[in-house]
């Protein structure tokens, strides 16, 4: 077996926190890095980078963040809609005050200006918490959007009221403005997104890490054995800010190339992102990419699959395999309460059962992938809320942790097999 360990040989704690703890799962992360830096480029065209890759790279750095922030550090935000407006809003004032100011030190400080916006309205979260801080960072959801349309001097006193993003080079190649390529905006963002995923992961294992988790989990307790609940609460405040405010920076910049604040960043933004982080998983950075993935790429599933087919039917099969075992895990986890009330075997119960949905979906699925099911358009965009609704109820009832959660039981299963445990 590929996955499969024999026996623990861990002998430091290094070792032991290790974020690959297989070979096996370490040589897939590169590959997968090798592919969507060397491979994607090639075949990026402008509908898959404006449609999916650019949505998904920008939506799932704005999840890290308020993952950061709502899943490790335990602090409910709703103004992530407002943080990403001050990420663009700045480096709309930064790219047309500093012309010669290379793109990528726009984008930090962009993010450094949402940081310092981002712990200004944290402040109350050292007097409240869960349903009174969401309505206090609700609060700089509708504040900062005022501000913005408001005051002329953040939009340069442009008579529509709107931000437009100048072209710009960075080394060489133009990665801003209406005349960018495809592969050149999906690269800048995807450094991006690499970079800083590493940081965060790298974070939330270090004591900055484990000091917001420690305040996630019991509060008083943290502050009984040495961490500063102010300190914390305010940094996860911070880089939370920070990252989503890089999110809003390559919204506005790289992804759209012009931004209107109360229609490009609505209080939908924010409840789409919190929906991301539920959906992937809590506390988890990889949960925060899946989520992301999820949400960014349904729309454009659904219609592919239930209104006019793939047009490359090469992806209908793995596409209806996916939906399919994702619809089997969840046929599992119900079957199994089931199957324990009524006195049979929960396990062997939740197997089959799983497995058959998941066979008897993956192949409707991927027939339909390939033809078309033909549902009128209308229908299926009201389809899609009804889906995400049911996906946050059952994930918060079944899998508070998320897809990430199922992947890790998945593997967890997959290191023992075929032994039960």
């Amino acid at each position: 077996m590929f996955y499969r360990e024999a026996g623990e040989f861990k002998t430091s704690y290094a070792e032991d926190q290790a974020t690959f703890p297989i070979a096996f799962d370490f040589w897939r992360f590169w590959v997968v890095i090798a592919v969507a830096f060397l491979v994607v480029p090639i075949f990026a065209t402008d509908y898959l980078a404006n449609a999916v890759l650019l949505p998904f790279l920008v939506f799932a750095m704005a999840a890290v963040g308020l993952n950061i922030l709502v899943g490790y550090c335990g602090l409910v935000s709703l103004g992530t809609g407002a943080f990403m407006a001050c990420g663009a809003y700045a480096c709309y004032k930064l790219m047309t005050a500093f012309p010669a100011m290379p793109m990528p030190v726009v984008i930090i400080l962009s993010g450094v200006v949402a940081a310092g916006v981002g712990v200004l309205f944290g402040l109350p979260s050292l007097r409240i918490k869960g349903f009174y801080l969401a309505v206090a960072t609700l609060a700089a959801q509708f504040f900062l959007l005022w501000v913005f349309n408001k005051f002329g001097w953040f939009y340069n006193y442009s008579a529509t009221g709107q931000i437009t993003a100048p072209e710009r080079e960075f080394l060489g190649v133009l990665v801003t403005g209406p005349n960018t390529e495809a592969w050149a905006t999906y690269l800048f963002c995807l450094s991006f997104v690499f970079v800083f995923g590493w940081i965060a992961r790298n974070l939330v294992r270090g004591r900055i890490g484990r000091s917001w988790m420690a305040i996630r989990d019991m509060d008083i307790a943290a502050e009984i054995i040495g961490v500063n609940p102010l300190l914390t609460k305010l940094s996860a405040f911070a880089v939370s800010s920070f990252y989503i405010g890089i999110a809003g920076a390559l919204y506005f910049a790289i992804w759209k190339g012009a931004a209107d604040g109360n229609e490009a960043f609505p209080i939908e933004i924010s409840f789409l992102v919190l929906f991301m982080v539920i959906i992937g998983g809590l506390g988890s950075i990889f949960g925060s990419y899946v989520g992301a993935a999820f949400l960014v790429l349904m729309p454009v599933f659904l219609k592919n699959l239930l209104v006019s087919g793939f047009e490359l039917w090469v992806l209908a099969i793995p596409a209806g395999i996916a939906l399919g075992l994702l619809l089997g895990a969840i046929a599992g986890a119900v079957i199994r309460p089931l199957a324990t009330r009524l006195g049979a075997n929960p396990d062997p119960a939740a197997f089959w059962g799983g497995t058959v949905v998941a066979v008897v979906f993956s192949a409707v699925f991927a027939i339909g992938g390939y033809t078309g099911f033909g549902w009128p358009t209308d229908l299926v965009n009201s389809l899609e809320p009804v889906l995400l609704g049911g996906l946050i109820i059952y994930f918060l009832i079944a899998e508070p942790h998320g897809i990430a959660a199922l992947w890790r039981t998945v593997k967890e299963r997959l290191r023992a097999w075929p032994f039960p445990y």
